[in-house]
């Protein structure tokens, strides 16, 4: 009689952990997504803005901004039991940069979030991420008085290499958010060489559970 294999135990399943940093400029909505799309409830490290502020933090477009990321965002989405996103906004204003070096360490891959009214925020996160080689796709956040433009016109206000995907999407809404992470995997395969142990990108580190 033959003898029945045993399944492996959860102990046994190698978790593979997938890190992508959320990225763009002052008010564009980075906290906004990682909280709309995270399974847990995000760790957030905001502070209210103040006069201090005043002539340092450009709240155009954004005037009922009232806080602001002072080091990250962190959230977490699992993908199935072996597979799971952390998910790490990093603070939009220039004085708080010198905490991306720090985040972007493991990470895959990014996406820089901006608002078509402030394009220009964006350019910084932009050069960031080309200068270091780390991918990244674009997600133009659709605020109420956002112009409609479509996405090869904000590629090309941006100067993009045509290979860099660009996209609309409401970072309020989880459905939406979703398609912007599921854009960056879909991205991130199409450049992970063949060679590459499946369900792994490149760069990615197995952690035991």
């Amino acid at each position: 009689m033959a003898s029945k294999r045993s399944e492996p135990s959860a102990a046994t399943v190698s978790l593979t952990a997938l890190k992508f940093l959320i990225s763009g400029g002052f008010g564009v909505g980075k906290t906004t997504l990682v909280g709309s799309v995270s399974e847990v409830r995000p760790l957030r490290t905001e502070e209210t803005l103040s006069v201090a502020g005043t002539g340092v933090d450009d709240i155009a477009g954004v005037e009922r901004k009232t806080a602001t990321t002072v080091a990250l965002d962190y959230g977490r989405i699992t993908i199935r039991d072996d597979l799971v996103l952390y998910l790490f906004g990093t603070p939009g204003q220039d004085r708080f940069w010198f905490m991306w070096d720090e985040l972007a360490i493991g990470a895959l891959g990014a996406v820089v979030l901006v608002d078509t009214r402030r394009l220009e925020l964006s350019f910084a996160s932009i050069d960031y991420f080309e200068k270091r080689g780390l991918p990244f796709i674009i997600a133009a956040n659709q605020f109420p008085d956002s112009d409609d433009f479509a996405p090869g016109e904000i590629g090309q206000a941006l100067d993009l290499d045509p290979e860099v995907p660009v996209m609309t999407f409401d970072a309020r809404r989880r459905e939406s958010g979703k398609q912007v992470l599921i854009t960056l995997v879909r991205y991130l395969i199409d450049r992970t060489p063949p060679s590459s142990p499946p369900g792994m990108a490149q760069g990615a580190s197995p952690v035991s559970p």
